[in-house]
This record gives C-alpha cells, sequence and structure tokens, in this order.
C-alpha cells in the first residue's frame, strides 16, 4: 500500500467518473468534449507514428531476407494483432507502476502510460500488414533494382514504392485500433478527469462508457458520433490512396 500512495495523491486530485456541473446553456459541456478529442488524437497518432517507425523497417528485413525461425516469428506478429487488449493493459499496468521496471519514471496514470499500451496492441496490426504489403511485391522488381546496380537500401525504396498502399493500410488499420481502444487505456490511464472538466487521461471510448452509464446519452451519443467520424475519415482516406476503384493500383 506504501508502494502506491503516490498514486492515491494522484488521483485524489481528480474526479473519477464524474465532470463538473454545466456551467452554460448547451447540452454539453464543451471543455470536457474538445479535451477527450485532444486526448484521443494525442495518443492515438504518437503511439501510431512510433509504431509504424517500428514496424515497417521489421516488416522489410522479415520481407527481404531468410533465416531459421523466420516462420515463428510471423506466427507471432499474426497472433498479436489479436492480443486481448485488457491483458496487455495489465501487463503495461505492472511495468509503470512503482514495483515495475518503469516505476522510477513515474507514469501511471499519464498519457504516456496510455500512449505505451497503445503501441503495443497497434505494433502487431501495422508489422502484420506491412509484412503482407512487402512480401506481395513482385520478385522481379527487386531483381531487377539490383541489377540496375542498386544497394540493398535502394532495393529497399524501391519496395516500399510499389507497396505504399499496403503500407498506408497498415498504418490507418494500426490507428483504426489504437483509436477504438478502450480496456487497455482504461487500466492504465485511470479514466481521469479535473474537476473543470478537462480530461486528463479519458478517451473517446472510455468518456462514451462512463457517460453511457450515467445516463448522460446525449454526450454520449455525440462522443459516439465524433468517434464514427474520425473512423470514415480513416476509411476514406484508404479508398482515396488505394485507387478509384478501391483497390491498389
Amino acid at each position: 500500500m506504501a508502494g502506491c500512495s503516490d498514486c492515491l495523491v494522484r488521483l485524489s486530485h481528480f474526479h473519477l467518473g464524474t465532470i463538473a456541473p454545466l456551467q452554460s446553456e448547451f447540452p454539453f459541456e464543451w471543455i470536457y468534449i474538445r479535451s477527450i478529442i485532444e486526448v484521443s488524437l494525442y495518443v492515438s497518432l504518437v503511439a501510431v507514428a512510433l509504431s509504424t517507425l517500428l514496424s515497417i523497417p521489421v516488416a522489410l528485413v522479415l520481407g527481404f531476407t531468410e533465416f531459421r525461425g523466420k516462420g515463428f516469428l510471423r506466427s507471432v506478429i499474426t497472433t498479436g494483432m489479436g492480443f486481448p487488449s485488457v491483458v496487455v493493459g495489465l501487463s503495461v499496468l505492472f511495468l509503470v507502476s512503482n514495483q515495475g521496471p518503469l516505476g522510477p519514471l513515474d507514469l501511471i496514470f499519464t498519457t504516456e502510460a496510455m500512449i505505451l499500451s497503445q503501441l503495443v496492441l497497434a505494433t502487431p496490426v501495422i508489422m502484420g500488414v506491412s509484412l503482407a504489403a512487402v512480401s506481395s511485391v513482385d520478385q522481379q522488381v527487386r531483381d531487377a533494382a539490383f541489377a540496375m546496380g542498386g544497394t540493398r537500401l535502394d532495393v529497399a525504396l524501391v519496395t516500399i514504392k510499389e507497396a505504399r498502399y499496403g503500407l498506408v493500410t497498415a498504418v490507418l488499420a494500426g490507428f483504426g485500433r489504437a483509436i477504438s481502444e478502450i480496456g487497455s487505456v482504461l487500466i492504465v490511464g485511470g479514466n481521469i478527469v479535473g474537476s473543470d472538466g478537462e480530461s486528463y487521461t479519458r478517451t473517446l471510448t472510455t468518456a462514451i462508457r462512463v457517460e453511457a452509464r450515467n445516463g448522460q446519452f446525449d454526450t454520449a451519443f455525440l462522443l459516439g458520433a465524433i468517434l464514427v467520424v474520425l473512423v470514415l475519415l480513416v476509411n476514406a482516406l484508404v479508398i482515396r490512396l488505394g485507387g478509384t476503384n478501391g483497390g491498389y493500383r
């Protein structure tokens, strides 16, 4: 209990599961809505950006090289695409807790812990789809790049260009996985909202859950509509980049 005293002190500064009384004539507390959107986008975009920087190089290495255990590694990546989010959240919570290896960084119930959790969830998705895109590039394209005197870096760049639509799809799939997450961010973030209605670690998904349970269906539906719009924008971007027929060119 003593080891978690700083966590209790932190939580004591916030109202959990409630927001400040509405102070305007509007049916929604706009600072509450705005801050939730900002937290959701910040956490998801940073997590996906970091995951992309990690996943695409690994996908290129796996797509270009043959080594013992490659099939097993691909199976691990595929399995990770459907890994339970609550298990990820619990694992990350232990890592950032006072008893965990990242305890001294004081990350528990912060957006940084949420980013770490979403990074773990999004990486297998981005890596798996990227690997499929890279592997689908015709071997003749790589051979032609080598025949023209290209280095391994040149071949990698040519492969990225040929697989770019698949790579974009991978990134957007990872974003969809991250932005719709609820279990892990609820565990590691604490779903914290300040007394002024400002969200600290509450996201769109966790806010929908709270508002629905509190009977605030107007706010819950508004947040749900915002989440749906974000998802539709992501899908529209995939179709736009994938070609006029919705497929890869």
